[in-house]
């Protein structure tokens, strides 16, 4: 009986270590998203699964491109968190104009587009800290053009890699 005593305090204590490093995983270095829509189309589908760099990200610049996870703004009218693609930088104009988004006047290319937007914004400048976000789908995306800018410390990380499906396995480069 004492030997069934300790094999089970022995699986607690492993139980117990396993949940412990799963949380400091989770809470500090990576995260796990499934995505709900469609507003990242074509670049990622509806219910792929992802890794989110949550670490490594704060000790470098958000660069544009970059495909980020944050908390969505007041204006925004969502509660979960939100993934889009990082546009336009802080200090920046921005500007959505006859299908193209501008910044500080030159037409981004944009190889990664279903569709262009069929929206206008006019010119704006990025404040200090935050950035412009929009979705790859423009069309059928809650993003920046809506509810304006996202605030840096908004943001919780870079998605890092696509785990699933796994035929389409893979880091999610800018």
């Amino acid at each position: 009986m004492n030997s069934r005593w300790k094999n089970l305090f022995e699986l607690v204590q492993i139980l117990a270590f396993a949940l412990i490093l799963s949380f400091i995983v989770r809470t500090f270095l990576l995260d796990n998203r499934i995505v709900p829509s469609g507003s990242m189309l074509p670049t990622i589908q509806l219910q792929d699964r992802l890794l989110v760099d949550k670490l490594l990200f704060k000790f470098s610049e958000i660069e544009r491109g970059d495909i980020v996870v944050f908390h969505p703004t007041a204006k925004s009218g969502e509660k979960d968190d939100l993934v889009k693609r990082v546009i336009g930088l802080p200090g920046e104009e921005i500007q959505v104009k006859d299908g193209n988004v501008l910044v500080n006047g030159t037409a981004l290319e944009e190889d990664y587009l279903l569709e262009k937007p069929d929206y206008q914004y006019d010119p704006v400048t990025i404040p200090a800290d935050s950035y412009f976000v929009l979705g790859d789908n423009r069309r059928n995306s809650n993003d920046s053009h809506m509810w304006g800018f996202l605030p840096k410390q908004n943001i919780t990380g870079k998605v890092w890699i696509r785990y699933w499906p796994f035929n389409a396995f893979g880091k999610l480069d800018s």
